[in-house]
């Protein structure tokens, strides 16, 4: 079998402290001028509050190129990897259609491959309620509540590969794949409910969001079952630009996914639980009531999973929305 070198990664606690000296300036804010109330508002509760059609598109590239057997890094001879694009259009505010596309390199049986995948994912529909909001002065407070529907319209096909015989048993003497079927399906085959918030609250120029989504997952195709999963990030930053048509906010964001175990059959699948908690700075950038445009990149701190998985290097994420009406 051809062996291949992989690089050393990058050190965690490296692009950690760095991040982390990036926020600490984000936060530091020296004496300046009173913001206007009225800009902030027009930046985050009138653009949020409006009604009308909604239209944007978001995505999010992800290299996974570090294996870890139970949390822990290990060789990995054959270099494998996973390069995840996700494009995600969205309509209305409510109804998102992403669009997903893999390439690959694992370990299967003796031989290492390189492949890919690319289609529709799942679809997800869902609808925002704002609970509470207030404005002063000074401040601009605001929280909503969501809830929705993912249906099985993406391709559930690889989850097959999660039932055959010799999928926990490999090879011996070759890599054992840290890519695995569950990895590379564009869909599960099974309707998930979706909860979730988010918080925006400002001060003069400073700010904080947060926001946290929970899925919560049913069976699907091949009798296969992902686990329950979190999302959520919350983000301190500061105005950098702050005027009647637009504004710019910079923040240090830190985010995190978690999952526990999914099951096949009623049978936990030991490769699937992970943890992974980031670090990473964002802009946003909003002109008037109607554009809004988004960049961010996450570098993981935290990575703990089971068994032997292949686990994110680092993400990108960008997006533009525009409202109409």
């Amino acid at each position: 079998m051809e062996r291949v070198h992989q690089p050393a990664s990058p050190s965690i606690r490296r692009r950690g402290a760095a991040v982390v000296a990036l926020a600490v300036a984000l936060l530091w804010v020296g004496r300046t001028p009173a913001c206007d109330i009225c800009a902030v508002y027009t930046a985050t509760e009138g653009r949020e509050s409006r009604t009308g059609i909604l239209v944007g598109v978001g995505e999010q590239y992800t290299h996974f190129g570090t294996l870890q057997q139970g949390g822990h890094e290990v060789a990995n001879p054959a270099g494998q990897r996973l390069d995840s694009y996700r494009v995600n259009p969205r309509f209305a505010g409510q109804l998102n259609l992403p669009f997903i596309a893999r390439t690959f390199r694992r370990a299967e049986g003796d031989r290492i491959v390189d492949g890919a995948e690319g289609g529709v994912g799942d679809m997800a529909l869902t609808a925002q309620v704002l609970v509470h909001h207030f404005v002063t002065e000074q401040s601009v407070f605001r929280f909503s509540l969501l809830g929705g529907i993912k249906f099985p319209t993406g391709d559930p096909d690889r989850l097959e590969e999660e039932a055959e015989e010799d999928h926990e048993h490999p090879t011996p003497g070759v890599p054992e794949s840290g890519i695995h079927g569950h990895d590379l399906a564009l869909g599960s085959g099974s309707f998930d409910g979706i909860v979730g918030g988010q918080v925006f609250c400002s001060w003069n120029r400073l700010l904080l969001t947060a926001s946290g989504q929970y899925a919560i997952r049913t069976e699907g195709a091949f009798d296969y079952r992902y686990a329950n999963d979190l999302t959520w990030n919350v983000g301190p930053g500061v105005f950098a630009l702050l005027a009647h048509s637009y504004a710019l906010r910079a923040q240090a964001v830190f985010s995190g996914e978690t999952k526990g175990k999914d099951e096949q059959g009623g049978v936990p699948a030991d490769d699937t639980g992970t943890t992974v908690l980031y670090l990473g700075p964002a802009l946003n950038f909003t002109w008037g009531e109607a554009l809004v445009a988004e960049v961010a990149a996450d570098l993981p701190v935290v990575r703990h999973n089971t068994a032997l998985q292949i686990v994110p290097d680092f993400r990108v994420r960008a997006g533009v929305t525009w409202r109409f009406g």
